[in-house]
């Protein structure tokens, strides 16, 4: 047995040792790559719902990071293209959020609010842009919705996992553009609110809503059912707002505890390929490949090593492991990102999900992470 136990970490050893060493240029000309694929085979611009939204924050890390106007100049193309709003409804009475839906109705619903997230980059970074002349248009909407939802009395906005990554760099985004806290207390509230209906203090795992909450959901071998994008969604969330937090925040202390809790969670089931599997503590549930979860991931993770959050040593090797899949396997010959579930909220026994499984939400949040692991080297 000791023999064995010999051998096993000698293996790993060699394994380690012969990972591919990448290096900047290699990961610049991926994000580049796989920027320009998307851009040049998707000329026409999207609805400013949820998932372009979610590409385009993966587009503008990757313009602010190589301060690349033809990226910027694509999603002020799609902010003109939406008239620089989410839902539309003018009337604050019939304003709706607590169910889903796809209506102009639901302003208040975070899936139509992730679109402020990248007007406000445009916004605050159009003077390196070259923009000149008033540009306030682009960020009155964003001031109109977010700034009733943060003067509102309710906070039970954020009932699904995906809102977190949808609206809460919003809100710390709105307080660096405007110095006004109550963005930063609404924000606290809201998601006080999300962690009593998911948040499970055994794991340190978000379910993805009230719906799946053990044990009244379950996998079919009768386990906790974590799915991974949701998850995700919430780790890039965390380190999304830590980057714009006021170190002075309050609250900010409970976050990086919630975070650390969390990364610790996520790394400890990570399949040998790198990836995770869409049901995070039960592969058999939906086994096999799965990008988008994966990417989120690498890049929540990858952001806690580089400003000091999460131990190299200890996380690292993970993040180094999450790359190795993204580029080597879920990337394609033809620069499309593959083995993205499909839109969904769950892991779903027998979906098929393959190399040509490419969406706008999984390329963007590609982008995130390739984008914080270029970052790492550059380091």
């Amino acid at each position: 047995m000791k023999r064995l136990f010999i051998y096993a970490a000698l293996l790993l050893s060699c394994l380690s040792a012969s990972a591919k060493q990448w290096t900047k240029a290699e990961v610049a000309n991926i994000i580049t790559r796989v920027n320009n694929t998307w851009q040049m085979s998707h000329p026409d611009q999207e609805r400013s719902f949820w998932d372009p939204a979610v590409y385009h924050t993966g587009n503008m890390e990757a313009c602010l990071l190589f301060n690349n106007k033809k990226w910027y100049d694509y999603s002020k193309a799609w902010g003109e293209k939406n008239l620089w709003q989410g839902a539309r409804e003018a009337d604050k009475s019939r304003w709706l959020y607590k169910q889903y839906g796809e209506s102009m109705q639901h302003v208040l619903f975070g899936d139509w609010q992730i679109c402020f997230q990248t007007y406000i980059d445009l916004f605050t970074s159009a003077a390196s842009f070259g923009e000149t002349g008033d540009i306030s248009r682009w960020v009155a909407r964003a001031k109109e919705v977010m700034g009733y939802e943060a003067y509102s009395d309710a906070n039970d906005y954020w009932w699904w996992a995906d809102a977190l990554y949808m609206v809460m760099p919003v809100m710390t985004k709105m307080y660096k553009m405007t110095g006004d806290t109550k963005y930063l207390d609404k924000m606290y509230d809201n998601w006080e609110y999300s962690n009593s209906i998911m948040y499970d203090t055994e794991t340190g795992l978000y379910f993805r809503d009230g719906k799946y909450v053990y044990p009244k959901h379950k996998t079919a071998a009768g386990k906790k059912d974590f799915w991974a994008r949701g998850d995700g969604w919430v780790l890039a969330a965390f380190a999304k707002i830590l980057k714009d937090l006021p170190k002075k925040d309050k609250h900010r202390k409970t976050y990086i505890d919630y975070y650390k809790k969390q990364a610790k969670a996520v790394a400890d089931c990570q399949q040998a390929e790198g990836y995770w599997t869409r049901s995070m503590l039960d592969p058999e549930q939906a086994p096999g490949r799965e990008t988008s979860g994966t990417a989120l991931f690498c890049y929540g993770l990858q952001w806690g090593i580089n400003n000091g959050y999460l131990k190299k040593k200890v996380y690292q090797p993970v993040v180094d492991k999450a790359w190795e899949y993204l580029a080597t396997i879920a990337l394609q010959p033809d620069g499309t990102v593959g083995y993205v579930q499909p839109i969904g909220e769950k892991a779903i026994p027998g979906q098929v999900v393959n190399q040509k499984s490419v969406t706008n939400f999984g390329t963007g949040a590609f982008l995130l992470a390739a984008c914080e692991y270029y970052r790492h080297l550059k380091k």
